[in-house]
């Protein structure tokens, strides 16, 4: 019997209507097809004048034949090697308003290429890596979509397109969560309920049903072309629940109310490479990227994950080992205070990040589930509130899981092994202060668990003993009876710090800052504040510098404190918009300026309800800035509740006073700043 190939071969002049039906007794007819789509409508598939993703879905996963399309249709549709589905959507129409839920990527080998639309390419000046998308995928007004793309099948490629707005609301019945990419072998609905499909059993156990080798690339997420925030964000952005190396590569993930990057059951062989990871976590779980389940041989390599609400990394209780290496992780931590990296489980490394401007500890490692063998090393850290390296210790309080517990006493007890993080391994302990220049170098000693290797960190920022990791020098290792020495030779003075690795549990957390004095016999001074830095995610990109000019004026700058809030709400009203937009101006006007955002309401109801209340009205103040161009990365939430009230009465003016979110601005580069308290968008009660 002729297969619909063997037809092709000896009728290429054949129409495809006439193919499929010459082939439709085929025991072999074509999986695979090339489909461009051609209209940016949806519904369910109908012959028509044009060609839908729709359709296109269906066609590739063999559920919709070519002979059940139009004749216009199927002239977009060629047999292929491999299906692939391409677009041409017309220039002024190339937004796909989704109507509901899109069927389940299925085909093996299939690709959906957004770079294939006429127009894609052009490149960002701080972002070249990952051009800006033509074509997007969103829910259509008044409909609830809970994912953009389902991947379900292997060796599928997503690419180039655009996709935001992926939410479902909170309900009793939700089993998996909303995202804009979620990536598992047989998906259950959203919606659980007994109005809901059956949701059929998951096959987890076998790895080999996993979805195997997608690729997630050069896509943005969570956000518009034109960079806006949507009105209604993307829950998640990528979730991978039950996948086997998966590769989510160069792909722009920003602005969703979840993290970015969420794993499940499964996500073994991983590789989250050279995406940038920014502002997510406004809502829900805040951390940048959260990994949890099987994630044996996964890679987190070169991203920039950044201004993400809690920590930039987490791994929560994962099994197997992962490889964190060459990102960074820099100003999360804006609405929580979080360790920038957050660890649990056993064999992890960190190697080469630089890891700074964090409310929090750079990388802190649980005590609880047993974590240990986990080597922190290379890194580079700057202006951190703890420490370069936490160990946590096992402790009842929540927040010891959530931030960690600052510096831990020398190991005094074989019990410690198990209820510290990395096996309690000590921190080295140099037998002086200060080294004092003896000739032509000196030699720094201290002790440390025997056989460890130790690190030699310089120390450029020294603001307290547990400064920040700043440089890494070189590294030694301590004798059988744990001492070891270094040889400076440099003959000059400076501050460091060490921290101490063993193959059996890990790294140390740092030792206390210890000063070398230079040739000339002085001891270095410490820093008396941070050094100045531009609260930015993108490096400003290189221009030519323009010829010098003479020193500008100080400047003096005058900005509104404050605005306020009616009883019991948190929705911003058009006076106190028309002072954010001052405070908008400025900072567009100032870029060094950074602002914490201080939320605060009257003492009435509860404790628990205004502490939730007062992050609320922040977050709306935070949100209005962002929609006005101000970068996430530049704004902190502190959520005061009734603890800091305006006034000390009781009258509705007192209290009118009382509802405001605060703005405590400071600059980086020397702008003199003049508050002013402002009381035109007072809304008395």
């Amino acid at each position: 019997m002729k297969t619909l190939w063997t037809v092709l071969a000896l009728s290429p002049s054949l129409s495809l209507v006439a193919l499929a039906a010459q082939a439709q007794d085929s025991t072999q007819p074509p999986t695979s097809f090339d489909i461009t789509v051609n209209s940016a409508a949806d519904g369910a598939p109908i012959a028509d004048e044009a060609l839908t993703l729709r359709e296109a879905i269906a066609i590739a996963n063999g559920t919709l034949p070519v002979t059940a399309l139009s004749t216009l249709e199927q002239a977009q549709v060629t047999p292929a090697a491999e299906s692939r589905i391409a677009f041409d959507l017309p220039a002024d129409d190339t937004t796909i308003l989704l109507t509901g839920l899109l069927p389940p990527l299925v085909a093996t080998g299939l690709t959906i290429d957004g770079t294939t639309q006429p127009g894609y390419g052009e490149a960002l000046p701080y972002l070249p890596e990952i051009p800006r998308p033509v074509v997007s995928l969103t829910p259509a007004p008044g409909s609830e979509v809970f994912r953009g793309l389902t991947v379900a099948g292997d060796n599928i490629t997503v690419r180039g397109l655009n996709l935001y707005g992926f939410w479902s609301a909170a309900r009793a019945t939700l089993t998996t969560p909303a995202a804009d990419i979620f990536i598992a072998n047989a998906p259950p609905p959203a919606d659980s309920s007994p109005a809901a499909p059956a949701v059929e059993t998951f096959v987890l156990d076998d790895p080999t049903q996993a979805t195997q080798q997608a690729v997630i690339e050069k896509n943005w997420l969570g956000f518009r072309p034109d960079e806006s925030i949507p009105d209604q964000r993307s829950a998640f952005g990528i979730v991978v629940f039950n996948g086997v190396d998966v590769r989510v590569a160069d792909n722009f993930i920003q602005h969703h109310e979840g993290s970015g990057v969420l794993t499940g059951f499964r996500a073994a062989g991983l590789q989250l490479t050279g995406n940038a990871i920014i502002a997510n976590g406004v809502a829900g779980m805040p951390d940048g990227v959260r990994l949890e389940g099987d994630l044996e041989g996964a890679a987190i390599t070169n991203n920039l994950v950044c201004a993400n609400d809690g920590s930039g990394i987490f791994l929560f209780k994962p099994e197997g080992s992962t490889v964190i290496q060459d990102n960074d992780v820099i100003f999360n931590g804006r609405r929580f205070e979080r360790p920038a990296v957050y660890v649990m489980g056993r064999g992890h490394q960190l190697l080469g990040n630089t890891i700074g401007y964090q409310p929090g500890a750079g990388v802190a490692v649980a005590a609880y589930p047993l974590s240990d063998r986990n080597l922190i090393r290379d890194n580079e850290f700057t202006q951190l509130d703890g420490l370069s390296i936490d160990l946590a210790a096992r402790r009842d309080a929540v927040v010891n899981f959530q931030r960690a517990d600052g510096p831990n006493p020398l190991r005094n007890s074989h019990h410690r092994r198990t209820d510290t993080a990395n096996g309690a391994i000590n921190a080295p302990e140099f037998t002086a202060y200060t080294f004092a220049d003896a000739g032509d170098s000196l030699t720094l000693t201290g002790s440390a668990d025997p056989g460890s290797s130790v690190d030699l960190y310089r120390v450029k920022d020294h603001t307290g003993v547990y400064s920040p990791l700043s440089e890494p020098l070189m590294t030694t290792t301590a004798d059988d009876e744990g001492n070891f020495a270094f040889t400076w030779e440099t003959g000059a003075s400076d501050w460091v710090s060490a921290i101490a690795s063993d193959p059996l549990y890990g790294t140390s957390e740092p030792s206390p800052v210890i000063s070398v004095a230079g040739a000339d016999g002085q001891v270095p001074a410490p820093s008396p504040t941070p050094a100045p830095y531009d609260a930015t995610c993108f490096p400003p990109v290189a221009v030519e510098p323009p010829p010098p000019e003479p020193p500008p004026e100080p400047i003096r700058l005058r900005v509104p404190r404050n605005v306020h809030f009616a009883l019991d709400q948190s929705n911003i009203s058009a006076a106190s918009a028309q002072i954010l937009d001052q405070i908008a101006a400025a900072m567009i006007t100032y870029p060094s300026l950074v602002v914490e955002l201080r939320g605060h309401t009257d003492p009435r109801a509860s404790d628990a309800y205004n502490q939730a209340l007062s992050e609320r009205r922040a977050l709306a103040a935070r949100d209005y800035l962002v929609r006005q161009g101000i970068a996430p990365e530049r704004m902190r939430i502190i959520p005061l509740g009734e603890t800091q009230r305006r006034t000390t009465g009781s009258t509705r003016l007192d209290y009118a006073r009382d509802r405001r979110v605060e703005f405590e601005f400071s600059d980086t580069q020397g702008v003199e700043i003049i508050f002013e308290a402002v009381e035109t968008d007072l809304q008395i009660e």
